[in-house]
């Protein structure tokens, strides 16, 4: 079909041309003004039916839901809301919907609601402007890398190895269900012929590839069997995780930080009228807050916050220091409080550093290894670790990561201590064996910085098909 899409419309509309486009129908009133999307542009175009040679039952099939195909003139519009529009010359129904079951009617819904419409919750404003961000920040994450050099590599998602080391993974198996529970599962008769599961990291394969290829990036779906239903986990999800040799802390926390700067500027750039109305909808939901609990900043302002402030850099002792004596830690206002050196800190922690403590994004350093993964370098004090996480406005931890132990004899000592069968990583120590260099790396997860740029505070609205506990409806 010879289509214009309406964004393209919007962007050059050349007044007094004929169009064709193609949408769904928003509204329709007084059987006349038709709301067209064709999910392009936030924006709808209307479409006015003036001329009597439409037929009247195509008229009457019109419903919100329909999809249509119009051809008209585009005309300076005389009424509001609107700086021009298309007088309809001619309309074909592509596909009838019926008007008493469509779920998707032009008022407001309840996430909750629109959850369990996940095929046509793309439909709504929200979703879409939401989609059309995600996709942008997708793409903008493959510019930033193939600009800075990086290689993209596909590492497995099948995988036989726990780059987590919390032992939360999907099971893949091709053995039945006798096989399976009985006390000693043989999976050399496995499809694989050994233990496997979905990766929740492709980190470590992303390693051995740039101590060969020097700074690469992986960015594909990953998994994770924990039984969690708070609003920031998903049982699938994405990742983004480059790898970098010879790269030290510093150099890792460098480009973290222009790498969420560049993505943050990309979305302004090309996501302005979705940013736009998401910001208003925010606004709307945050004035009905009671005061105490409203955001300092709304969304355009907080992500104009992170790109204009320098990243400030604490180490994770400085940090504790900060939280442990603070007011808040006093008078109990956290629900975790801070009183012993060596705690995981949690997103409340986290946020009070950046929104109360500092009014700057944060990158803590140097953490205790007890609550750290085995394959970061261990510091010169043999209590703490060369890692680092990045910290944001309203979400907290948004990056983690690390300089990698490239040192052979630190790594095997420190995979025995936490009781890892290094049998099962005979090729990752082969790196440490091999040529081996300082490197570094982080992780980003996708639907985090989605969040952070569309508002949205539940991880199920930014993914199009959710997977968490108990569901898999689509």
């Amino acid at each position: 079909m010879d289509l214009l899409k309406i964004k393209d419309i919007y962007a050059s509309p050349d007044i007094n041309k004929n169009v064709n486009i193609g949408g769904w129908v928003r509204a329709f009133r007084a059987n006349k003004f038709i709301e067209l999307n064709d999910g392009s542009t936030i924006k709808n175009m209307q479409c006015v039916i003036s001329d009597s040679s439409i037929d009247e039952e195509i008229i009457k099939k019109i419903t919100v839901g329909s999809s249509l195909k119009i051809k008209g003139n585009l005309i300076k519009s005389i009424g509001k809301g609107q700086s021009f529009e298309i007088q309809i010359l001619s309309i074909e129904i592509l596909g009838e919907s019926d008007p008493d079951q469509y779920p998707i009617q032009p008022k407001k819904h309840s996430f909750e609601f629109l959850r369990e419409q996940a095929h046509l919750r793309i439909r709504t404003s929200t979703f879409s402007s939401v989609m059309r961000i995600r996709s942008k920040l997708a793409f903008g994450i493959h510019d930033f890398f193939n600009t800075n050099g990086f290689n993209y590599i596909h590492t497995p998602i099948i995988t036989s190895s726990d780059a987590e080391g919390a032992g939360e993974m999907f099971k893949v198996t091709t053995l039945n269900e006798d096989q399976i529970n009985s006390k000693e599962t043989d999976y050399s008769k496995d499809f694989f012929g050994k233990k496997t599961s979905l990766t929740v990291s492709g980190q470590l394969e992303a390693e051995t590839y740039a101590l060969g290829l020097g700074n690469v990036y992986t960015f594909g779906p990953t998994f994770r069997a924990e039984n969690s239903n708070t609003s920031r986990h998903a049982s699938e999800f994405w990742m983004i995780e480059p790898e970098m040799a010879f790269y030290n802390l510093d150099d890792n926390m460098d480009l973290a930080e222009s790498f969420l700067k560049y993505l943050l500027q990309y979305i302004l750039d090309t996501c302005s009228d979705d940013l736009t109305f998401l910001d208003e909808r925010l606004k709307k939901e945050e004035s009905q807050k009671p005061k105490i609990e409203r955001s300092e900043l709304n969304l355009i302002e907080k992500i104009k916050f992170t790109i204009n402030n320098k990243f400030v850099r604490i180490t994770y002792s400085e940090a504790f220091e900060i939280l442990r004596n603070s007011n808040y830690n006093k008078k109990k206002k956290f629900k975790y409080l801070i009183d012993e050196w060596g705690c995981d800190f949690q997103s409340e922690h986290e946020r009070f550093l950046v929104e109360k403590h500092f009014k700057s994004p944060v990158i803590i350093y140097d953490y205790p290894s007890s609550i750290k993964a085995f394959y970061m370098r261990l510091n010169s004090d043999e209590k703490t670790v060369r890692a680092m996480d990045v910290l944001f406005p309203g979400i907290g931890e948004i990056i983690g990561g690390s300089q990698r132990e490239e040192r052979l004899d630190v790594l095997n000592k420190r995979i025995h201590e936490m009781g890892i069968d290094e049998k099962e990583l005979w090729w990752y120590l082969d790196l440490r064996k091999y040529g081996t260099v300082p490197h570094s790396g982080f992780g980003l997860g996708f639907e985090r910085i989605v969040m952070f740029c569309t508002g949205m505070q539940n991880i199920r609205d930014v993914i199009p098909y959710p997977r968490t506990p108990k569901n898999a409806s689509f």
